[in-house]
């Protein structure tokens, strides 16, 4: 069942079995699948059945029982494929061709060609503007709790 649908979600129109997908796991809040464009064969998506654009918007509730059948996918995945390990993935709103929260496993073998993260990696500027960005993030975290 999907809880509050979008109708023009690709990933709610699979819940509702609207369109065909190669499932590989659901219960009564998550639903696997295979990706129809894969990284390697056996990559996965993971989704809540509620339809949620980014992982800010799942409800606390879902995101233990979402986190543990992301290891139990996790697992399975290596098993089936003889992976030698995975990458998961989140993306909110940038790089998210579809907006619906999913997580990407993806099975993984030493030298498959993926190179970490698909982006240029930096150096902070120096120690002090490592310091600015470090105290920014942890004062909007104590906001956010407190």
């Amino acid at each position: 069942m999907n809880r509050n649908p979008d109708p023009d979600c690709l990933f709610c129109r699979i819940i509702s079995q609207e369109v065909a997908a190669a499932r590989v796991y659901e219960d009564a809040d998550l639903i696997a699948f295979l990706d129809i464009r894969p990284l390697f064969p056996g990559h996965v998506l993971l989704c809540p059945r509620m339809h949620c654009p980014t992982l800010l918007d799942l409800p606390h509730e879902l995101v233990g029982p979402m986190f543990s059948k992301a290891q139990l996918l996790t697992k399975a995945v290596e098993l089936a494929l003889e992976a030698e390990g995975t990458f998961l993935a989140i993306n909110n709103r940038i790089s998210q061709t579809v907006p619906h929260l999913h997580l990407h496993i993806v099975p993984r073998r030493r030298k498959d060609g993926l190179k970490g993260f698909f982006w240029p990696r930096a150096k902070y500027q120096d120690a002090a503007a490592m310091e600015a960005v470090r105290a920014a993030i942890e004062q909007q975290a104590r906001k956010l709790t407190g």
